[in-house]
């Protein structure tokens, strides 16, 4: 995988433990094109995992139910953001919300991501474009950034990772979770 940008940890929520021996990291590129790459690696117990097969790269809602990697985008300082639902499987989701998770009905995705999934001895690499037309238009120095991930074990058992967990259940959605500066070049 070219271009690896740093990748930071993310940690799996206490209420709901993850399979001993794993380890979740993720980061993101920014493009010539103005659109985004994500990079997510997950490394360890690879064989105890429940990995969606390969499928059509298509919309899917429910991703989230099974072993998925995520990222929320706030549009500037405001309360509305983007997440977006990226399955090893190529399969994708994405939607606005307004406020903390009030979805946005209306708005449709005005591009598709383009999912790239791989496997080594020891590691499940995910990599997702986002192209410019799907993220949020906002001011260059005021969006952050999310990154988490669901991932589900061949017992069906289902561990939530993020950057930070902000309450002690897990919830993707709570801005103080948006922790990364999403400063655009």
């Amino acid at each position: 995988m070219s271009d690896l940008p740093a990748l930071h940890p993310l940690q799996p929520h206490a209420a709901l433990p993850a399979l001993a021996g794993l380890k979740l990291a993720a980061g993101f590129t920014w493009q010539t094109d103005g659109g985004l790459r994500l990079h997510y690696r997950l490394q360890g117990a690879l064989d105890g995992l429940r990995l969606p097969p390969p499928a059509r790269p298509e919309q899917t809602d429910g991703l989230w139910q099974h072993t998925c990697c995520e990222a929320f985008i706030t549009e500037g300082a405001g309360s509305a953001y983007h997440e977006f639902n990226l399955a090893p499987s190529g399969a994708w989701a994405a939607y606005r919300f307004t406020d903390y998770r009030q979805r946005d009905t209306a708005w449709q995705p005005a591009a598709a991501p383009h999912i790239s999934c791989r496997r080594d001895e020891d590691s499940l690499w995910l990599v997702a474009d986002l192209p410019a037309p799907l993220l949020p238009a906002a001011p260059a120095t005021s969006s952050r950034l999310g990154l988490t991930a669901v991932i589900e074990s061949r017992a069906g058992e289902r561990s939530y990772w993020a950057l930070q967990h902000a309450a002690p259940q897990a919830d993707f959605h709570l801005s103080a979770s948006f922790t990364l500066p999403l400063n655009r070049p």
